[in-house]
């Protein structure tokens, strides 16, 4: 276990690397970020020395060497357009976009997973059918489409919920939390149920591919022609063996969530890192988009390491061949 965790560190490592090079690289070409700190009236000797001052006109080497040195420290640099630290910019923001995942992937696994078992027990069963076609209408329609929908039906017509905002936080800490107030939970329903609706259909149909595949395993058929009872298949034997290709599923959307929130951030004007992404591409505030998608690029890297360890601890056979 020690050598497999030593081994996915180590490829964790180039992997940040190589995202930080693309990140430094690709918002190079996304525009000038002096003309958008700077008016009309400034004149061309002052952005040429404020170009000077940002190091933006040394090499590119230099200053991706310096972006990555810095980051290594802790020091993320600051903001062009604000002028504010990154990491407190991002700090501000990180406790919403994870708050809003969190319970995205919660409703996608309490919804998604007794879906996909039942619709896997009784294939053919009119609420399974049912089922299958309202999830198949949720994963085609895209995330922005169902967002103004919600708020158009729950927001709008019948206004019991907000349709914007975070609502109201409880700082806790350093943490400001939407949990613990009733406000925070009304704000959170709607772009929760909009990040989770895709998440909750991928997690349903895998579960029942897998259910059904192995219900159809030769174990399964030995258990009961032994008589052992249908709950206990179902439960003890049959979804504990599906979980564990669930578990990669599982692992990936929470960075999936994280990642790809931007758009339900900003259909709801949710303040967290999707939104705050958007408004630096609007200012070319390289800083802020070079510190996001490394950031990014972290929570994945994290998540899929604790997917393979929980893969080495589930299945005695990579246990095995890792020993070897």
């Amino acid at each position: 276990m020690v050598y497999f965790i030593i081994k996915r560190l180590i490829q964790s490592v180039f992997v940040m690397l190589a995202v930080a090079f693309l990140a430094f690289s690709l918002f190079r070409f996304v525009g000038d970020p002096i003309t958008q700190m700077t008016g009309v009236e400034t004149s061309v000797a002052d952005q040429e020395r404020l170009r000077e001052e940002l190091g933006l006109n040394d090499p590119f080497i230099t200053q991706f060497v310096r972006f990555t040195g810095d980051m290594l420290q802790g020091d993320f640099g600051f903001s062009y357009r604000t002028r504010q630290p990154v990491a407190e910019m991002i700090a501000d923001r990180i406790p919403a976009t994870l708050e809003l995942g969190i319970v995205a992937l919660l409703i996608s696994l309490v919804v998604g997973i007794p879906a996909g078992v039942y619709t896997a027990l009784r294939p053919r069963g009119v609420v399974s059918q049912t089922i299958l076609m309202t999830t198949l209408i949720g994963i085609s329609v895209p995330t922005f489409v169902i967002g103004i929908m919600l708020i158009f039906l729950f927001g709008v017509q019948l206004g019991w919920l907000p349709t914007f905002g975070r609502g109201g936080t409880v700082q806790i800490g350093g943490w400001e939390s939407s949990f613990f107030t009733v406000d925070g939970w009304r704000a959170l329903i709607l772009p929760a149920i909009t990040l989770g609706v895709y998440q909750l259909t991928l997690t349903m149909r895998l579960v029942r591919a897998e259910m059904m595949e192995v219900m159809r395993s030769d174990y399964i058929r030995f258990a009961t022609a032994r008589g052992v009872p249908m709950r206990r298949l179902y439960l003890k034997h049959a979804l504990a063996n599906t979980m564990v290709p669930v578990i990669t599923i599982i692992g990936l959307q929470f960075g999936g969530v994280i990642a790809f929130s931007i758009v339900t951030e900003s259909v709801f004007q949710w303040p967290g890192m999707g939104l705050l992404f958007l408004e630096s591409i609007r200012f070319v505030d390289i800083p802020v988009m070079g510190v996001y998608l490394v950031v990014i690029a972290f929570f994945f890297v994290l998540v899929n390491l604790i997917v393979d360890m929980l893969y080495v601890a589930i299945d005695p056979r990579l246990r095995v061949k890792d020993a070897a």
